[in-house]
């Protein structure tokens, strides 16, 4: 009977020592689970955390006038190459923008002599619909007086693959008259890519300046009566430099 109740006691402490054993395992299981779990959640904050921030910023810097640049997966374009500066052909290009389904036509001279890049790569685009159906993101009216367009996210963060540089036709005095096509650049003097700015009042900006390449010639008084005397949109919290409050959509752009 001893021996019976020794065995009992034994096979009842490794009883026990498995228990444990058991239960370790099982807490450092969950410990490891629940630190796995909390490094995917602090990933996915950080990853949240930039994306707000650089939209945010993206497209809406105050000075210089700019685009932001998005990495290769973020742009949407209809090629990834920068056009040949010939394809201007070393001449003016007439024809229109055309915003809101046509309530809006702006005559347009796209300048091929005095900025061949430029002025090419506008053509290019325009020409493969690039434009068609994409908001004009962003409007100033204090200190700086433009309608920013060209973007095909309707964001300040898209553009079409590439970037190209110089400067080129960069007004020597840094004022750009009401009706200067230009355009708009993320940094550097290269950085330009499709978004580009319609000045509707006289403005000076800062040197290096942006490359102009056309003038609206006519339509620009019903630019300024249609969408920028409505303003900033106050649901974004700008109000003076934002999304424009009235539709800004550019429908079509017929050049030849």
């Amino acid at each position: 009977m001893a021996e019976n109740a020794k065995e009992l006691r034994r096979r009842q402490r490794e009883h026990e020592a498995r228990v444990v054993v058991h239960d370790v395992q099982t807490d450092r299981r969950r410990t490891d689970n629940r630190r796995g779990i909390i490094a995917l959640i602090a990933v996915a904050v950080l990853a949240i955390g930039s994306q707000v921030a650089y939209s945010a910023t993206g497209g809406f810097e105050r000075n210089p006038l700019a685009e932001s640049t998005p990495g290769a997966s973020e742009t949407a374009a209809p090629a990834a190459t920068v056009p040949a500066a010939t394809l201007a052909e070393d001449r003016d290009w007439t024809g229109t923008i055309s915003l809101n389904g046509g309530e809006l036509e702006l005559g347009v001279t796209i300048d091929g002599a005095n900025a061949p890049q430029a002025a090419s790569n506008f053509i290019d685009l325009a020409q493969k619909d690039f434009y068609d159906s994409t908001d004009c993101h962003r409007l100033t009216t204090d200190g700086l007086y433009v309608l920013q367009c060209g973007d095909p996210t309707g964001t300040g963060t898209g553009g079409p693959g590439y970037e190209f540089g110089p400067l080129e036709n960069v007004p020597e005095d840094g004022v750009y008259p009401a009706g200067t096509i230009a355009m708009a650049r993320s940094s550097a003097e290269d950085s330009m890519g499709s978004q580009f700015f319609i000045v509707y009042e006289d403005t000076e900006l800062p040197a290096p300046g942006y490359t102009v390449f056309g003038q609206v010639t006519s339509g620009l008084d019903e630019l300024k009566s249609q969408i920028v005397e409505q303003g900033v949109d106050p649901s974004t919290g700008a109000t003076t430099d934002g999304a424009p409050l009235a539709p800004a959509t550019i429908s079509d752009i017929t050049l030849e």
